[in-house]
């Protein structure tokens, strides 16, 4: 409707805008009959018009939805990779998943598929990787490796002064306030263990970044599996540093079971099969068993289970101390051959150190697969060279101690899994330490199987695994469903003392254990602990439980027993806040998730009292409520009014058996259920993925193991929750409910083992890596410009004495350029390296725009040759198109006539200006502008195939005209066997036609049912209801020229 007369129509209805949607309204005392005629048209229009504007208006807000939807759709398209970094001592492996791109290593900038972990850190430049290993010879002291053997350890533990003895160039400072080392590179430059962990991870994520070519945040970080509770948290800070949000901290045993896992996922049944994966690699030994088979879940049916049965380790035992030892060996030999010489002791020059180590490195993997090798190095130190024949067998006389220690993780993993070595199907090598032949060859003795499982990748096993479970915990990709359920390696246990009263008047402290955790039990869970009989504020600690397992110089390593000790203050108020109330004790909430990191979610005061409801309280509506909830959770309850969270947490939760306390003390261990439902006013938990418990783990009475005096009185004075049994009176009032109320108390941790940095501290640490990172890529764009110049420069001066390029230029404008190329040239060499990146690339921008009449001229005279021929073909077809167009007759001419006087019209432009451009550039010397272009060109090509373009898809979809009927029409007679399509095929065409002009019988392909939908619609034949009949007509046979008379 044209705007003109909208506005009038608007204009004629005022109250419409008023009311929208209503009728409109009529003066007093008047009647819809009496209006006239045009009132009446007026009033409806102006209805219309209303109407029309809302229907705009929604119209407009769907489609500003569907916009955001979208905008909202690309932006997680980018977003979409996770990624895996398998983080081990020497190397790491990163793995991504993207869409389209399922679980792929990334490569590095060297296109290898392991990276050295490696760090050189210099005043102005860092290196990573290969870059960093080639700095080692050169600068040992600025670069570091194997730091994660410091992290999470004080400076008192042995593991220090073990990572002093293997590479005393570094210098270790201590930091007085968590007691830890830091790396003193420089007086100005310190780095703690996290921090340098923190670099490689950012490393690892722009090397998954290059090659998903998307930015990534999300990640899944292998650990050791013997990794404690400070060493854990201490990664989580480098990601932190390093700006990646952790779904999850796996370890490294329980993703290579994944891994294989995953690609065996066929051979996995009920039937359970034990395998036990041998994992040894550059700084230790883990060895794992691993119970597979189906499982059924409430989700997904029967799916694949993987479940950590028992674990072993040696942190000590790997390449690296084989490495060691044949440094120390190698150093030897080069000083008995320098003996008479009185030269230096070659172990007290780092760099020949480092050389030897590298060396050492290269000779141990060649003995794997040799009897003997020569070890050389030239120029080890003061120019002189080095040469030695090792052989295996005095390597493996070097590490006989360690080959002996070996077949230790497996009896603790066995121990641990309460299994025998019968009962293990299969064992199989992980890690590059297994390649040397001795460990086998040990192993092998140790298992008593006939050969050892080789059937999966060494290296790469655990970064798949741990990208798989990225892209579970994603929510971007649909996974197959396997249940993973790791184990705690650790026990922890809750403590504390209060005082009681053995007799009257004699008051003693009595100390308390409970079993929070259990060893080798499964994880991720949450458990909460019942404190009774406690009025006041208290404390009590959380600590690591029997560790007996562990040797006394594992322990030693191991670090502080001690976690935390919680403080509670508020106990006491919430008391005398609700004085008519039962208590029903202290409840502490343990989440232990799914990266095996303790956290204390909250400390609640929980009271209950009974409320008689009276009948009259209940209206209609909160009856119906109660009977729709009824029909949708199973039925009401006197407890279905208390808090969510407790009621499904006291349903799954089981008490545990009393201790040693006298009567009337209680405390109840628990355990949450599997997906409780939070409540608003809970905090929400530190780990996003740590409210899953495993299905079916009861804390029970066989975690504590000590049996209470009086736990018949314990068991009737707290039932499920605490709740006191009712007499038969009271069971039968039915009005009475429990109330329940929950008060958030205050909690005090204070971290024993080893604290973690202050936000003030971690914010200047997150700082210094992003401030460090800037630096390197301004340094990269520096030498990025400084490269492009220097290759313009060679590049362009090389051009000059090309015969294409002289013959478009003169001598004066060759040596022009020449000068200025020689002029930068020269300050490129002597002032370069101080120059800027702004003042390198002002310097390339002034060479180019110097040139750049000289280039264009070149890339124009390349072009002209191709664009010309296509030009001339395109005429000539389009000249041979519109002569075929004109001898159509005019019975059959779908074209008008205007439309071929147009194609007509732009050929001959098109011809005119080819001729004339041709001939003026002819006139023009080479060393001039040209006025035949190549952008000319091809927009005349585009206009003259627009032209053609259209007059073929009109062609394309035109309908052929009806043909009228021929009086001396005649049909010939089918045969007495012919079927009635063959009637329907053989038509004889009308006087003067040949059967090549039967009409076209495309547009009825358009109407069938398998027809492509953009077919269709230039047809615009109608609805289905016409479609029906057509296919009606075909399947009996109709003549071809009815239908298309009838469309």
């Amino acid at each position: 409707m044209p705007g003109g007369r909208q506005r009038n129509l608007e204009a004629a209805d005022p109250e419409a805008g008023a009311a929208p949607g209503a009728a409109p309204s009529l003066p007093s005392g008047s009647f819809t009959s009496s209006l006239s005629k045009k009132t009446k048209r007026r009033h409806c229009r102006g209805t219309m018009a209303a109407t029309d504007r809302r229907q705009r208006q929604r119209r407009r807000v769907c489609w500003a939805l569907v916009a955001v939807l979208l905008a909202d759709l690309l932006a997680l398209s980018d977003t979409l990779a996770v990624m895996s970094v398998d983080l081990g001592s020497e190397s790491m492996k990163v793995a991504i998943v993207k869409p389209g791109v399922p679980m792929e290593i990334v490569l590095n900038k060297e296109s290898r598929r392991k990276t050295p972990v490696i760090v050189t850190l210099k005043e102005n430049e860092r290196f990573f990787g290969d870059s960093a290993a080639s700095m080692a010879i050169k600068n040992p002291k600025a670069t570091l490796r194997y730091f994660q053997h410091l992290l999470g350890k004080q400076a008192d533990n042995p593991h220090v002064a073990l990572y002093q003895a293997r590479f005393p160039e570094h210098e270790l400072t201590f930091d007085p306030q968590r007691q830890t080392v830091h790396f003193q590179i420089s007086p100005q430059l310190q780095f703690s263990p996290e921090e340098v962990l923190g670099m490689v991870l950012n490393y690892s994520r722009s090397l998954a970044e290059d090659f998903a070519e998307q930015p990534i945040k999300d990640a899944v970080i292998t650990v050791p599996v013997f990794f404690n509770q400070a060493e854990r948290r201490a990664v989580l800070q480098a990601a932190r540093m390093a700006g990646l949000k952790v779904l999850q901290l796996i370890n490294d045993n329980t993703a290579t079971a994944l891994s294989y896992g995953v690609f065996r996922r066929k051979d996995i049944n009920t039937t359970a099969q034990n395998i036990m994966f041998y994992d040894m690699g550059s700084g230790s030994t883990v060895c794992t068993i691993v119970t597979y088979q189906t499982v059924k879940t409430k989700e997904a049916g029967m799916q694949p289970q993987l479940q950590i049965r028992g674990v072993g380790f040696d942190r000590t035992l790997g390449g690296l101390e084989m490495e060691l030892r044949l440094r120390d060996h190698l150093a030897g030999l080069f000083n008995e051959q320098r003996k008479g010489q009185r030269a230096k002791d070659v172990r007290e020059n780092p760099r020949a150190m480092a050389k030897l180590l590298r060396e050492a490195n290269r000779l141990k993997t060649v003995l794997s697969a040799n009897a003997d090798h020569m070890a050389q190095i030239e120029g080890l130190m003061d120019d002189v060279d080095f040469k030695a024949k090792v052989t295996r067998v005095e390597f493996e006389e070097l590490c006989a101690d360690l080959f002996e220690r070996v077949p230790g993780p497996v009896q603790q993993a066995l121990q641990s899994a309460e299994m025998s070595l019968d009962e293990i199907e299969q064992v199989i090598l992980v890690g590059g330490a297994t390649r040397v032949p001795k460990v086998q060859e040990v192993l092998l003795k140790a298992v008593g199987k006939e050969e050892l499982g080789k059937n999966i990748n060494a290296d790469e096993a655990a970064a798949m695994g741990a990208v798989y479970q990225a892209a579970v915990l994603s929510k971007a990709f649909k996974v197959k469903p396997f249940v993973v359920r790791d184990a705690v390696v650790y026990p922890i246990l809750v403590e504390f003392t209060r005082e009681v009263e053995e007799e009257p008047g004699v008051h003693s402290l009595k100390h308390n254990k409970r079993v929070l955790f259990s060893r080798m039990g499964p994880y991720p869970q949450r458990k909460v602990i019942t404190f009774n009989r406690y009025s006041h504020d208290f404390n009590f600690h959380i600590n690591y439980g029997d560790l007996g397992f562990l040797g006394p110089e594992d322990l030693r390593v191991f670090g502080s027993q001690n976690l935390t000790t919680v403080k509670l203050k508020g106990v006491g108020d919430s008391f005398k806040k609700y004085p008519d109330y039962e208590s029903k004790g202290i409840k502490a909430h343990f989440n232990l998730d799914e990266s095996g990191v303790l956290s204390l979610d909250r400390v609640e005061s929980v009271f209950e009292t009974l409320v008689e409801d009276s009948p009259e309280e209940e209206s209609t509506l909160t009856k119906l409520g109660n009977t729709i909830s009824s029909l949708f959770g199973g039925g009401t309850t006197p407890d279905a009014k208390e808090n969510g969270t407790d009621t499904v947490q006291e349903e799954e939760e089981s008490p545990a058996e009393g201790s040693k306390d006298e009567p009337g003390e209680q405390v109840e261990l628990k355990e949450e259920a599997e997906a409780p439902v939070k409540d608003a006013s809970q905090p929400p938990p530190p780990e996003p993925k740590g409210d899953a418990a495993p299905e079916g783990e009861k804390a029970t009475e066989k975690e504590n193991g000590d049996k209470s005096e009086a736990q018949p009185s314990e068991k009737a004075e707290a039932g499920p929750e605490g709740i006191p049994p009712a007499p038969e009176g009271e069971k039968k009032q039915k009005p009475a409910r429990k109330q329940r109320m929950v008060e958030e108390i205050g909690v005090e941790l204070v971290v024993l083992d080893l604290p973690d940095l202050p936000e003030d501290k971690l914010a200047r640490s997150v700082q210094k890596l992003q401030d460090l990172t800037l630096r390197d890529l301004e340094k990269q764009e520096r030498e990025k410009a400084a490269n492009s110049l220097e290759a313009f420069i060679f590049e362009t001066q090389d051009k000059l004495y090309q015969p294409e390029y002289q013959e478009v230029s003169t001598e004066e404008q060759r040596e022009e350029i020449s000068g200025k190329l020689s002029a930068t040239s020269t300050w490129l060499e002597d002032e370069g390296y101080g120059a800027t990146t702004v003042m390198l690339k002002e310097k390339l921008a002034e060479l180019r725009k110097l040139c750049q009449g000289l280039f264009f001229r070149v890339e124009e005279r390349k072009k002209w040759p191709e664009r010309l021929s296509a030009l001339d073909n395109l005429l000539n077809h389009s000249s041979m198109f519109l002569k075929g167009a004109r001898l159509i007759p005019e019975m059959d001419q779908i074209f008008t006539e205007v439309e071929m006087t147009t194609l007509e019209k732009v050929i001959n432009e098109t011809w005119a200006w080819k001729n004339a451009t041709l001939a003026e550039q002819a006139k023009l010397p080479a060393t001039e502008k040209p006025v035949l272009l190549s952008k000319d060109i091809e927009a005349k090509m585009m206009a003259l195939d627009r032209e053609v373009q259209y007059l073929l898809n009109k062609a394309k979809f035109t309908k052929p005209r009806p043909r009228p009927k021929d009086k001396n029409e005649t049909r010939a007679e089918p045969p007495l066997n012919a079927s009635a399509s063959d009637q329907g095929e053989k038509v004889i065409p009308p006087a003067g036609q040949t059967e090549d002009a039967e009409p076209i019988s495309e547009p009825e392909k358009v109407e069938t049912a398998g027809s492509e939908p953009g077919d269709t619609e230039p047809l615009e034949l109608g609805g289905p209801g016409a479609a029906e009949p057509e296919q009606e007509e075909q399947s009996t046979g109709q003549k071809q020229p009815l239908k298309n008379d009838e469309l």
